[in-house]
């Protein structure tokens, strides 16, 4: 058993008390942020904020650039998807769970592209590809770009790309020593497969009525 412990989680001995405190920090808060999205919760952005923020920080650190930007990004959109969610009229809520339409999977498309264009010029100009993991993570940064796009937008589907995303992102970040956050990413994937049977079930009853 301390042979496993010392295994995944050794690393955190060259870290100070301050970065591995954050981090657990942070990962709270993100796992709280993706509860709230599970139950519709506009909570899930108030705690996303505040752990997506802190990642920012962790990440360039730890030089995993495509991450950073998409922490970054998150924090965008979760200041937009904030606004979003909020909007009501007569006291009803504008924007509820709904399917993405024909026009929003082009804009995701184009979105998608945009993304590993922009993550491939970043690694290229601080010269960056110094591993495979620099080409892993252009690819989950397009996946989770499109999914937090999606989510912002109270789309059903955003649960999908969640899932794909994380799939990739577990071994990713046990790689690269991150042992607390890989956790949190299988964590997140639980999460997401259940936020997409909870948001099924509520678009399937707002279809029934």
């Amino acid at each position: 058993m301390e042979k496993v412990i010392e295994f995944l989680f050794g690393q955190y001995s060259e870290y100070s008390i301050t970065h591995t405190l954050l981090e657990l920090f942070a990962v709270i808060m993100n796992i709280f942020s993706v509860i709230y999205a599970k139950r519709n919760s506009i909570l899930v952005y108030p705690t996303g904020l505040i752990g997506t923020g802190i990642f920012v920080y962790i990440l360039y650190n730890f030089s995993l650039l495509g991450d950073m930007i998409i922490n970054f990004y998150f924090v965008i959109m979760s200041i937009y998807g904030w606004y979003y969610w909020s909007q009501k009229k007569n006291g009803e809520v504008l924007h509820n769970v709904s399917r993405t339409s024909t026009k929003e999977y082009y804009f995701i498309l184009m979105l998608g592209v945009i993304s590993l264009i922009s993550i491939y010029a970043i690694y290229n100009f601080y010269d960056k590809w110094d591993s495979w993991t620099a080409y892993v993570d252009t690819i989950t940064t397009a996946i989770f770009f499109v999914a937090m796009y999606l989510m912002a937008r109270r789309k059903v589907e955003s649960w999908i790309f969640w899932i794909i995303g994380d799939i990739i992102t577990i071994p990713l970040y046990f790689y690269k020593g991150l042992t607390i956050s890989s956790i949190q990413y299988l964590i997140f994937l639980i999460l997401a497969i259940l936020g997409y049977i909870s948001w099924k079930k509520i678009l399937n009853n707002s279809t029934q009525t």
